[in-house]
This record gives structure tokens, C-alpha cells and sequence, in this order.
């Protein structure tokens, strides 16, 4: 009789289940434990349903910025005279709003979609999905085989015989003490989905991609929004020219943005909320949104009595092909703290599988992922940054051009944004790139494809481009970096 591998993964995220579809792929009997539905936080409560409220804003926004510059009328055409005149005083032009309730549960519905065709998949794959909470059991059997244990929501549970176990339980959002969500008025980025009315005055603490992406989502439906800041300016990961842009569209769009405030507190005062800085001024809204990061979902579940090595801030340690410290226990996802994105997960996942399965494999390469802010403008960026640049990690050189110039961003009324390339002096390689842009997110990949395949500025300026299009702006800095390595600028 054929031996099968047996694979357990703790975990539904994008790291569990695509590792799930890979190991299923290459013959091995996969069990998933899962407690909330596949597709965890990243499609259940995080990335597809921000994305997807997300995705209602930017029309919000796309539309409020430029509907007059393009001569669109909105509201009865009786109040203007010949299309020319402009809205009479008793009647705005502008008659969009949007309803929150139905928003919300057009996010909600398409979650859960998602977690079903997921779930479908998997399980048509041959894989076997099991309802609960996995807990890793101390040590290994004499064949190396390890155990795991699951607890049904009914107290009853089941003993899983693995070769080989991944831990892909993900993160929740970080709490302060003494802001605690409600889930009405005080609320972490898992609760905004229980709105059913737009948010009048809507305080966001925590600047970072979390914060900022809302912050720009609720004022874009039309909340007067403030926006809490640690630090000195917004997105203080992210490429600080970037990072310009988007604070002075904020500020330029109405969002009171305080930096260097830290938040003490948030309590509930009546029918609205009082968030206490650090320097004890006080701010007051209807609501407050909690983004003050994410916590690793370890605690509980064996890991460190089976010899899984933590660091101090609770994520599991892995190597690049997502072994961790015990013998045949893998990680991937915001458990380990690597890269918090789905992608990066998912990849993590199937690099596990294809390790542990002795398939052909490569390493995580952080340099080559791509990511994006999923702001108005977007940011996307790939590869090595400014600040590996500013801080001598790698000798580059790097253009800047603003999309103001391209005939394309002019016709579309895209004032906003810019197109940065880094490359190395010499060789010409390209090894990194920013773009700030509407759909930067579909803008990147052109550069990804350069930095993973080493691709230089020389043969991205030879590529045809169309004409007039976004794109061609990438086309454009890569000639002028190369007209500089030529000149030995």
C-alpha cells in the first residue's frame, strides 16, 4: 500500500489555504482546522471587505473630483441653462450620497462568497475541511510524525496524525487599554461592518495603512473625518514622497490630519465619543476607529511546548522556506510577521508545501513583492526604497515624474500623483519603483516584472507603450534614467 503524507494546517487564511491547494496538488491528505471560514480575517473581516467598501469611496471620490472639470452635470438638467450656465442657487449640482446600510451589506455578501468558493475549492481538491480551533500537541512521534488537537465549538474534539503542520492562524487588532471597542461607536476595523448608518464625524487613530485607507474610504462617503498621527507625517512605512501626496490630497479634500498626536484614551460620552491625547487635548466625534496595528494569533495553541520558537512581539520565527524551530512545523501569514499581505502569506504557504513535499522550490524574496496602499491616489511600490536608498543599503539612482505631465492623467483630470524608478548606476537594472496613481495597484506590475526578472531602465524604455496612457510615464522615467547612466549622471 502507498504511503500518503499527511498534512494538517492550522489556519484558513490565504497562507493556509493555498499551502492546502499546493499540498493537495502534489498527492498529500490535507486537513484544514479552521474556526470563522476559509479565506480567514484577509477575506472574512480585513482585505476583501475593506477593499470592497473601498471600491464604493473611489468612485465617491473619483466622481467629486472631477465631474466639473470634465463637464459632467449632475442633478435636473432644468436648472442649467444650456448645459453652460451652471446649477441655480436653490438647486447644488451635487445630488450623490451613499447608503451605508447597503454598502455594508454588499461587503458582507461578497465576503462570504469568497469564503464559499474558496471553501469549494479546497474541498475539490481533495482537501478536508474541519470546523474548530487546531492546538499543536507537545513533541513527535518515534516517525517524526507530530499531533494536533481540535476543539469543536460543542466542546468535542479530535486527534489529527500529521507529517507535516503549518500554522496560518493569522493576527486580530491590537487594543489600547483604555479604548476599548464597543462595536457601536468605538470600533476596530472588524466592526465597521455593523454600520448601518454613515458616521457624522469620525475620529481614526493610527496613521498606518489601516488608518489612512478608512480614513480615506469614510471621508470619501462623506464623513468629516480626523485623523490621528503618532508620528509626523501619515504612512510613515511608506515612500515619504508618496506618503506628501496623499496627506496634502487629505488635508486639501477637508480631513483634519493631527500629527504628532498620540491617543491616550477614547470613551464613550453619551451619543458621541472624547479621545484624549497623550498631551491631554481632547477630540470629539460621533465615532472612533480604532488601526493601532495587529497582535499574532500564538497564544494557545501549543506552539511554544511543541518548540516553536516565538519573538518578543508574540510572531512565530521561520526560516525563508517557512520552517520555524520545532522539526516539520511550518508558518505562514501575520503569525509570523514577515510581510503583513495576503500575497506574502499565500506565498509562505505554498513554499512550505513545496519544501516539505521536495518539490522544486524558491526562497521568500522580500525585494520582489509588491504591494499597494489602497488610498486615492494609491501608492504601489516594489522592490528596494527611498529609504534603503537615503540609508546606503543599495547604491541607486532614481527619477521622479509627476503624472501632471502625462496627456492621459490631464484628459482624466488626474492631477495627483508621480512615477519613481530606482536603478542601479551602471548596469541600469532596475530594482525598485513607486506609484502614485488611481489603479497604482495595476500600474506596479510592469515593475514587478522588471525586478524579479532584473530587467533594465534601457529595455523598459525600448517597449512599446500605448499612447496616451498611464503607462507610458513608466516608459518615460525609465529613458530619462537611462539617458543619465548613459551620460554618467
Amino acid at each position: 500500500m502507498e504511503y500518503v503524507t499527511r498534512i494538517v494546517i492550522i489556519g484558513g487564511g490565504p497562507g493556509g489555504y493555498e499551502a492546502a491547494l499546493v499540498a493537495a496538488s502534489l498527492g498529500a491528505e490535507v486537513t484544514v482546522v479552521d474556526c470563522d471560514g476559509l479565506g480567514g480575517a484577509s477575506v472574512l473581516t480585513d482585505c476583501v471587505p475593506s477593499k470592497t467598501l473601498i471600491a464604493t469611496a473611489e468612485v465617491m471620490t473619483t466622481f467629486d473630483s472631477s465631474y466639473e472639470e470634465l463637464g459632467i452635470i449632475v442633478g435636473d438638467p432644468e436648472s442649467h441653462s444650456g448645459c453652460a450656465a451652471g446649477p441655480s442657487k436653490d438647486r447644488p449640482a451635487r445630488v450623490v450620497g451613499v447608503d451605508l446600510g447597503k454598502v455594508n451589506r454588499r461587503v458582507k455578501r461578497l465576503a462570504l462568497a469568497q469564503s464559499h468558493d474558496i471553501t469549494a475549492s479546497v474541498t475539490r481538491a481533495g482537501g478536508r475541511v474541519l470546523r474548530g480551533r487546531g492546538r499543536l500537541e507537545p513533541g513527535q512521534a518515534p516517525d517524526g510524525s507530530r499531533k494536533v488537537t481540535v476543539t469543536a465549538a460543542d466542546g468535542s474534539t479530535e486527534g489529527l496524525i500529521a507529517d507535516a503542520v503549518l500554522i496560518a492562524t493569522g493576527a486580530h487588532p491590537r487594543e489600547i487599554p483604555d479604548a476599548q471597542p464597543d462595536g457601536e461607536r468605538i470600533l476596530n476595523w472588524t466592526q465597521v461592518y455593523d454600520l448601518t448608518e454613515l458616521p457624522e464625524e469620525l475620529i481614526v487613530v493610527g496613521s498606518g495603512v489601516t488608518g489612512a485607507e478608512f480614513a480615506g474610504a469614510y471621508q470619501a462617503l462623506g464623513s468629516r473625518v480626523t485623523l490621528v498621527s503618532s508620528r509626523d507625517r501619515v504612512l510613515p512605512g511608506e515612500d515619504p514622497d508618496a506618503a506628501a501626496v496623499l496627506e496634502d490630497v487629505f488635508r486639501r479634500r477637508g480631513m483634519n490630519v493631527m500629527a504628532r498626536s498620540r491617543a491616550q484614551s477614547a470613551k464613550r460620552v453619551g451619543d458621541r465619543v472624547e479621545v484624549t491625547l497623550a498631551d491631554g487635548r481632547t477630540i470629539s466625534g460621533t465615532h472612533c476607529l480604532m488601526a493601532v496595528g495587529s497582535i499574532p494569533n500564538t497564544e494557545g495553541i501549543g506552539l511554544e511546548g511543541a518548540g516553536v520558537r516565538l519573538k518578543d512581539s508574540g510572531h512565530i520565527w521561520t526560516d525563508k522556506v517557512s520552517r520555524t524551530t520545532a522539526p516539520g512545523v511550518y508558518a505562514a501569514g501575520d503569525c509570523t510577521g514577515v510581510l503583513a499581505l495576503a500575497s506574502v502569506a499565500a506565498m509562505q504557504g505554498r513554499i512550505a508545501m513545496y519544501h516539505f513535499l521536495g518539490d522544486a522550490v524558491t526562497p521568500l524574496n522580500l525585494k520582489t513583492v509588491s504591494a499597494n496602499v489602497f488610498t486615492d491616489p494609491e501608492i504601489a511600490t516594489v522592490g528596494y526604497s527611498q529609504a534603503d536608498v537615503d540609508n546606503g543599503v543599495i547604491d541607486a539612482r532614481a527619477v521622479k515624474l509627476p503624472l501632471l505631465r502625462n496627456p492621459r492623467a490631464k484628459m482624466q483630470g488626474i492631477r495627483d500623483g508621480f512615477v519613481k524608478l530606482f536603478c542601479r548606476p551602471g548596469t541600469g537594472i532596475v530594482v525598485g519603483g513607486v506609484v502614485v496613481s488611481p489603479r497604482a495597484s495595476e500600474l506596479i506590475h510592469p515593475i514587478s516584472l522588471a525586478v524579479d526578472n532584473n530587467l533594465t531602465v534601457e529595455q523598459i524604455a525600448s517597449a512599446f507603450t500605448v499612447y496616451p496612457s498611464l503607462s507610458g510615464s513608466i516608459a518615460e522615467v525609465a529613458r530619462q534614467l537611462h539617458t543619465r547612466k548613459t551620460a554618467g549622471g
